[in-house]
């Protein structure tokens, strides 16, 4: 009996995959020639483009180039003036390096024990210090409730309140100098508490760099202490500080995402929309963002994110070419290299309401070891997952889930920004299967050049990606994440479920 069982579910799968390859073989997709992949794909890693750096004119190129091939299809423009274009507005910050806070028998130097983000010169001297908890405001937390602090420094712990997310305790503390600078603070000064060395802050983030410009005015020091001084909300809060901090210079920057849609083909489903995105940024040449070689100097960024860049084109063809039931949008992030900066603005500043769009398929990945499979963070999280895998297999290739779960990689890629709006958004990469030396020996590296990936495999690769997609967009019911999951909450409030 068990010989028949196994029998009859080799008949029923192997005819569904034999079902699923003729529909593949009537799709666009199926037509996507090798050298069309290999084409934009040398084009948006190659040496001219000097690693796509955000801010930078050669990633404005590839922003310009991605805008031109969604025109060439045909995909309508939602940016601004009738183009494909969205502005990001950024802000390049610069910190002369120079300062000392004292407070009792302790005095901190600059880069070793406290770095300034943002501010004007400052000199106090025995200034009142007022602890505020988190120092945060939201609907359901006010630490400045009944608390005077005009005219005095800010003293609070980092992060956010109810937040393990590292990346986002960080991107969420820059919004706390508002919150002073409204209540009359003179200065901000925050307890750094996460486990990352602050020897890695003060290189991250005490020196010049880009950022997402914020959306407020507000020229009061923004200070990051190490937690080596933690004893001054941890023992007894500070009563009083004396500081002498100097400005941090701004510079404003424009990048761009690349938005487009295609319209979908049923009359009530295509109010829905399903998100196709990728980043086309990388980090840039020089020895200033790694190891360089003398004839290699250029970090090319094929496998990140040349490859699901290409994905997102190839995506916007073939679905331009035999539409899906639901809408199609198509997003191309600038900013991912330097904190996501792109998806974070887009989700904040959507060009379509964000409760019609019901699915993220993010393109994003480190390399691959494995050319047989694609992975899929977050496969088992969202009820599409079938799609996902059925889409693949057709293709000849096993998606997989997260193999690698210690490395928090659902947070640490755009899908997150619309998933913490409450979007179904796995994101799809190249075949993974641990961080080993395959994928350390391109990841970041200027030796990551077109030359060095297999365009057959990156081209089978934009395939799956491309029908999955579109077996989730013909899908009868809508995409949902799956009972219990951590961003289940954010979509039963976008979705008003």
């Amino acid at each position: 009996m068990r010989s028949l069982f196994k029998l009859l579910l080799l008949l029923l799968t192997s005819g569904f995959g034999h079902l699923m390859a003729q529909k593949l073989n009537k799709m666009p997709e199926n037509n996507i020639s090798v050298k069309e992949v290999e084409a934009h794909l040398r084009f948006l890693a190659s040496n001219e483009m000097q690693g796509r750096r955000t801010g930078e004119i050669t990633e404005n190129i590839a922003a310009r180039y991605i805008a031109e091939q969604f025109r060439l299809n045909g995909i309508k423009p939602i940016g601004e003036n009738g183009d494909f274009l969205q502005t990001v507005p950024l802000e390049v910050t610069k910190p002369s390096k120079s300062g000392v806070i004292t407070a009792g028998e302790d005095k901190l130097e600059w880069g070793k024990d406290f770095i300034t983000l943002s501010g004007k010169n400052l000199k106090l001297e025995n200034a009142e210090v007022v602890y505020v908890g988190y120092g945060w405001i939201d609907e359901n937390h006010n630490d400045y409730k009944n608390v005077d602090v005009k005219g005095k420094i800010v003293l609070c712990q980092f992060g956010i309140p109810e937040n393990n997310q590292p990346f986002q305790n960080i991107t969420g503390s820059a919004k706390k100098i508002k919150f002073a600078a409204e209540n009359g603070a003179l200065a901000l000064i925050q307890i750094y508490n996460l486990n990352f060395p602050f020897a890695n802050i003060t290189r991250n983030y005490g020196n010049e760099r880009l950022s997402a410009k914020p959306d407020f005015n507000a020229e009061i020091p923004h200070i990051w202490v190490n937690s080596n001084y933690s004893k001054w909300i941890s023992d007894k809060p500070l009563k009083n500080i004396s500081l002498d901090v100097t400005e941090v210079s701004k510079k404003n920057v424009n990048a761009y995402n690349v938005v487009g849609v295609i319209e979908g083909t049923d009359p009530n489903l295509k109010n829905e929309y399903i998100v196709l995105s990728a980043h086309f940024d990388h980090i840039g040449m020089g020895k200033k963002y790694g190891k360089i070689t003398e004839s290699d100097s250029v970090f090319n960024g094929t496998r990140d994110n040349a490859t699901g860049t290409t994905a997102l084109l190839m995506a916007a063809k073939a679905l331009s070419q035999q539409k899906t039931k639901r809408s199609i949008l198509l997003l191309g992030y600038t900013g991912e290299e330097l904190g996501m900066l792109g998806s974070r603005y887009y989700a904040e500043h959507p060009l379509l309401p964000l409760k019609q769009c019901v699915f993220n398929l993010n393109s994003d990945g480190a390399g691959y070891n494995d050319s047989t499979k694609v992975t899929i963070i977050g496969l088992h999280r969202t009820t599409a997952e079938n799609e996902i895998i059925d889409g693949s297999k057709v293709l000849g290739l096993v998606a997989i889930d997260d193999p690698v779960p210690e490395q928090n990689l659902f947070d640490r890629s755009d899908n997150v920004s619309l998933a913490a709006k409450g979007i179904p958004a796995p994101n799809y990469s190249p075949g993974l299967t641990a961080f080993d030396a395959e994928i350390g020996k391109f990841y970041h590296q200027a030796a990551d050049n077109p030359e060095n990936v297999s365009m057959s495999y990156i081209s089978r690769f934009c395939k799956a990606f491309i029908y999955s997609a579109r077996l989730i967009a013909n899908k009868a019911e809508t995409p949902i994440w799956k009972a219990g999951d951590k961003y289940e909450a954010a979509s039963k409030k976008l979705y008003g479920q």
